[in-house]
């Protein structure tokens, strides 16, 4: 099996310069370097650029996060995406980046499912943890540590980009795609986790769908997965809680009713919107 070629298109996060690879560290023309970690990420995320010492997921909710998935309960999830960056029709060694891909699973899970073997995947996170996870389960990948705020990739590199859950900025989405490339967003409808959230919270505030197309794209499909799927261990609950949100908005009576849980059937709803950026 040959290794697939690794995205190179990388710019330094304090002058946007383009970096050069020399050995084991990436160099910008103005002097500012940056070493591959031994487990083969590139932290691009300077201290200059941080809000917080160590932001993103903690160590604690990244192997929450790797236990869930693995346990197959998103599948779902993974199978949906895998199908839209199927539908793209992306050609050979296109470059396609995960902004905000955690532990790695969903770009794993379409590494190994898809038909075309030859894309250039990109992992970027601002969690360290993740990104540190993510590159111990897969090395060839390019895994790096960033923010969506400030990507550190070359304009107009990019072919597809998906965002999971994340935090989408979109002028810097279009500024990394190629004109007409694509953007994959991934939000949680309405009706997610509703059974979780009704345990946890007093009551539940409804969710009005005020999201409008953002400048510079054009919305091509919008597509809605729903199901259910079973918890059925408290550690999957546990872990579930812990991944998320929710964990820190819960009241602590709520957080009390989930902790006595052993079994638990929660909905998943989903919105895949896909766009197009305007050339």
């Amino acid at each position: 099996m040959n290794t697939p070629l690794l995205y190179a298109s990388l710019c330094c996060p304090l002058d946007g310069q383009p970096l050069q690879q020399q050995a084991n560290s990436w160099r910008c023309t103005q002097g500012h370097s940056f070493d591959t970690a031994s487990q083969g990420y590139v932290n691009l995320l300077p201290v200059q650029k941080k809000r917080t010492l160590d932001p993103g997921d903690s160590n604690e909710m990244v192997g929450a996060r790797r236990r869930f998935l693995a346990s197959g309960v998103y599948a779902p999830l993974a199978q949906q995406l895998a199908a839209c960056i199927q539908e793209a029709n992306l050609p050979p060694s296109a470059t396609c980046l995960d902004a905000g891909c955690g532990e790695g699973y969903y770009l794993r899970y379409c590494q190994a499912h898809l038909s075309s073997r030859s894309l250039r995947w990109v992992g970027l996170d601002i969690s360290k943890w993740a990104v540190l996870a993510a590159a111990k389960k897969n090395g060839d990948m390019r895994w790096l540590v960033g923010s969506n705020a400030n990507l550190p990739l070359l304009p107009s590199t990019v072919d597809y980009a998906l965002c999971m859950f994340g935090f989408p900025v979109y002028e810097e989405f279009a500024r990394v795609l190629k004109p007409e490339g694509t953007l994959l967003m991934v939000e949680a409808g309405p009706e997610h986790l509703r059974e979780l959230r009704e345990i946890i919270y007093p009551e539940l505030k409804g969710k009005s769908d005020q999201w409008q197309v953002p400048d510079g794209f054009v919305l091509q499909q919008r597509q809605r997965l729903q199901c259910q799927v079973t918890l059925n261990s408290p550690e999957l609950i546990a872990d579930l809680l812990l991944m998320t949100p929710h964990l820190y908005r819960a009241s602590a009576a709520g957080l009390a009713r989930a902790q006595g849980l052993t079994h638990l059937v929660v909905s998943v709803d989903v919105e895949f919107r896909t766009l197009r950026r305007r050339p």
